[in-house]
Parts: structure tokens; C-alpha cells; sequence
């Protein structure tokens, strides 16, 4: 299987405003994800999370290391356009209306004309938004905004989706359509890559999980490998994994 990410060594420091050390906020992250994998990053606030899609994503610039995406540089313009990203908490121009957004957004990938209305009405039908296409991104709700999020992430049909607290601060409704949507994806053999703090969420759709906590991957891989690492009974979820690991870091 093709390798879709990988990492060597790769660390980010940031400096503070006012003087003072840097702070690290992302520490020698060394991982390979293969393409057609649902790979899960979870951790607390500030464990490094977004620093590293960030990074992956050309976004900001690392203090040391390597990344590749299918083994060509993150700053490729053919790689730009095989990834899809929704961002935590997405804005967009709030005048347009929802299919114009997706429009916009078909015009960057060069899709326009009958291909472009035609990608914006399966999208819009994905993410249960068809009935709402007239309607001003201003004028919805925060579930609205994420769907239509999760469509303008897809709307280049990509190789790579990257997912920043998909379905965060979202009703249950919602957030059930948004997981079966990105389950859909998973069985057409996308890879995700999937930051969240819904760890129900990650266990379910990831076939492997990395626990970050400051800046640091702690463990890293399928359920049982999680549980053996930290010594969980057999059936812990990855709740119960994931405060027993950082029970025991605060301890040391």
C-alpha cells in the first residue's frame, strides 16, 4: 500500500510576541499514514494538533524536519489540488449564497459551466444542504456552515481529506449526518486524516489513532495496540485510554 503522509522529525517552535523562549508546540512528529487509512490525531488543548495539519497543509513553515504528501513536497501545486481541508470553526463569505460559495470555491479547482453546477448539486444533495442552496451563508446555522464546510472540502473530489473538529460543538443530528457522510468516504477508499476532541467519534471511523500530548505522540496505532500500550482492560474505550495515558504522564 502507497504511503498518502509522512513525517520525519518533524517540530514546530513558536515564538512568543513580547521576548522569552520559544515554546514548542510540536515535538520530532514521525509518522507514515497509507493511502486509503482514516487516521485519527487526538490530545487535549495546545497538545499540537493543529500545528501539525497546519504544517502538513503548507500553512505554516516547520522550525525542523520533513513532510511528504504521496511522496512529493507539501508545496506542490499538483498535491494542493488532491487534498481537501474543513478547518475548526470555517468562515466564509458570508453574502454569498450557499451554492454560490461551492461555486467559488469549483472555480479555484478551474471547474466552471455545466461540470461546476453539476459537482455543487451532488455535493449539496451529500450534505442534506440542497433544499438551503439559496440561502446566505450569513443566514445559517453553525451546522449549516459545517456542511457546507465538509462540501467545499470535498468539492476537488480528493485523494487526501484533512478534517479539524469536524463535527465539534455540533447538535446530535448533525453530527450523525456529518459521520455517516465521512464513513462514506472512507469505504470509497479516501484517506482521512481527522483531529477531534469527539473521541467516540476517532474510535469509530479511525483504523489507527496517535495521542499527542504537548507536542509529543505518546502511542500510536489500531485500538488493541492502544490498550496494550497502556495497560487498559480489553474492552476500554479510547476515552478510557486516553485519560489513563495522561493520568499517568501527570504523575510522573
Amino acid at each position: 500500500m502507497a504511503t498518502a503522509i509522512r513525517t520525519q522529525g518533524l517540530t514546530k517552535d513558536y515564538r512568543p510576541a513580547f521576548g522569552g523562549r520559544p515554546i514548542r508546540a510540536l515535538d520530532d512528529l514521525s509518522i507514515e499514514i497509507q493511502e486509503g487509512e482514516t487516521f485519527g490525531l487526538v490530545g487535549p488543548n495546545g497538545s499540537g494538533k493543529t500545528t501539525a495539519l497546519k504544517l502538513l497543509l503548507g500553512l505554516i513553515f516547520p522550525t525542523s524536519g520533513r513532510a511528504w504528501i504521496y511522496d512529493s513536497d507539501l508545496n506542490s501545486p499538483t498535491i494542493k489540488q488532491r487534498i481537501g481541508y474543513l478547518p475548526e470553526g470555517p468562515y466564509y463569505y458570508p453574502f454569498l449564497r450557499a451554492q454560490e460559495m461551492l461555486r467559488f470555491y469549483a472555480s479555484l479547482f478551474g471547474m466552471d459551466g455545466q461540470a461546476a453546477e453539476q459537482r455543487v448539486t451532488e455535493l449539496l444533495r451529500l450534505v442534506d444542504m440542497e433544499r438551503w442552496r439559496y440561502t446566505p451563508v450569513n443566514e445559517c446555522s453553525r451546522g449549516m456552515v459545517q456542511r457546507l464546510g465538509l462540501a467545499q472540502a470535498l468539492i476537488n473530489d480528493p485523494d487526501l481529506l484533512i478534517l479539524d473538529e469536524p463535527t465539534s460543538g455540533l447538535d446530535p443530528l448533525v453530527s450523525f449526518r456529518i459521520r455517516e457522510v465521512i464513513a462514506g468516504l472512507k469505504d470509497q477508499g479516501k484517506t482521512i486524516l481527522m483531529c477531534s476532541h469527539l473521541l467516540h467519534e476517532v474510535e469509530a471511523l479511525c483504523d489507527r489513532i496517535a495521542i499527542l500530548h504537548q507536542g509529543v505522540v505518546k502511542a500510536l496505532g489500531p485500538m488493541e495496540e492502544l490498550r496494550a500500550v497502556t495497560q487498559s482492560p480489553p474492552d476500554a474505550n479510547l476515552e478510557a485510554v486516553f485519560i489513563r495515558m495522561l493520568s499517568e504522564e501527570k504523575a510522573l
